[in-house]
């Protein structure tokens, strides 16, 4: 009775009020932790500065389209079929169009077969301002070395079999930057490894640390006890998510299409990705046995998503029987996602594919958060 006086006032205890209490400790912790720092904020920055800096897409492939009327019986084109760089898009020719304007493809080849049977082909190519310019000048060259190689080899006499015409026809779209590719990925790095890391410590430490059992001895229900201590690292990580996109828009010219709007949409996302990441998170706390089993377990989570699902390059450049297994992580799905709605324009509800993977992710994970999580 003397520990809560006010209970024998008839006061109700305010559940809120403590869960807010615990969410302002628990935040002032994380504040004063260089781990979380350096995870959210400094490990993600040095990667953009780097890369904002040192210019180019990031992309090591890349994607074309063949015109619908172009000639594909000639060697030309088997051998551009046959280069290991290029993934050639069959898609309707609407789809094509919208594709060049974002940047998806670097150009339409267009193969035409001369009038005169002694005159060369005439190859002609369709890009846009949103193309990377140093994929489609590594596509010319590639097209200049297969003309050069087949003159050598099937039509010695011949002056050439093909013409490159360089006067490529360019439609308006976004000019794609590195930290249009980059940022996404970094940012999937801070939530993912803020989610796992920061909460797989945080809990654990907490029963370590008795705490979990002395909120025991209070009135505040172990509900409140788990929303107060992940408010705090939801308010940490969105604030984190916000510095770096403002440092990437205004410092390096991220795209936001729709300017504050675009914004406020990758914000609810990272909130969408960064509650499904946290779930790991509880996943490892409750199977970790010490302290320094948590490390090993968390990064057999966090290095797979890092190293394939887009972070720092396109999961284009795996082989294909690697490529499913990158398209399932949820880190994938969230940096798709974050680049449509940023530099393509799309918004949430065009997100729908990559959002329903996620939240099938979140079911799983916190089904398996409920079985594995430990109080005590």
């Amino acid at each position: 009775m003397l520990l809560y006086p006010f209970q024998s006032m008839n006061v109700k205890y305010n559940q809120v009020k403590a869960m807010w209490a615990i969410t302002r400790a628990s935040l002032r912790s994380i504040l004063r932790s260089p781990s979380a720092v350096i995870f959210s904020i400094a490990f993600p920055m040095i990667f953009i500065l780097v890369f904002g800096f040192i210019g180019g897409s990031g992309k090591v492939s890349f994607k074309i389209a063949i015109d619908k009327n172009a000639d594909t019986l000639n060697p030309v084109f088997q051998d551009i079929s046959s280069v290991p760089g290029i993934i050639i898009v069959n898609k309707a020719e609407q789809d094509i169009k919208e594709d060049l304007e974002k940047g998806r493809i670097t150009a339409v080849v267009n193969i035409q077969k001369p009038n005169n049977p002694t005159s060369p082909y005439t190859i002609t190519l369709k890009s846009s301002e949103a193309v990377n310019q140093q994929n489609l000048g590594i596509l010319q060259s590639i097209l200049a070395s297969i003309i050069g190689r087949i003159d050598k080899s099937t039509y010695p006499a011949a002056p050439t079999y093909a013409t490159i015409n360089r006067d490529v026809q360019k439609i308006p779209g976004r000019n794609y930057k590195t930290i249009d590719f980059i940022l996404p990925g970094q940012l999937g790095f801070s939530l993912l490894s803020s989610g796992v890391f920061g909460v797989a410590f945080l809990f654990f430490n907490l029963r370590q640390h008795l705490v979990l059992k002395r909120f025991y001895a209070t009135p505040i229900k172990r509900s409140y006890i788990i929303l107060g201590e992940a408010l705090s690292r939801v308010i940490f990580q969105i604030s984190t998510a916000v510095i770096i996109i403002g440092i990437g828009h205004f410092a390096f010219g991220y795209t936001l299409v729709h300017g504050f709007l675009t914004f406020l949409e990758i914000m609810v996302l990272s909130f969408i990705a960064l509650i499904i990441f946290m779930g790991f998170g509880f996943i490892v706390s409750g199977v970790a046995k010490n302290e320094s089993t948590i490390p090993p377990f968390a990064n057999i989570v966090t290095l797979p998503q890092f190293l394939l699902a887009g972070t720092f390059f396109s999961i284009e450049v795996f082989p294909t029987w690697l490529q499913p297994l990158c398209n399932i992580l949820p880190l994938t799905h969230f940096n798709n996602a974050m680049r449509k709605i940023a530099f393509e324009g799309s918004h949430l509800q065009d997100c729908g594919f990559e959002i329903g993977i996620l939240f099938i992710w979140g079911v799983v994970v916190y089904a398996a958060a409920v079985k594995l999580f430990k109080w005590e």
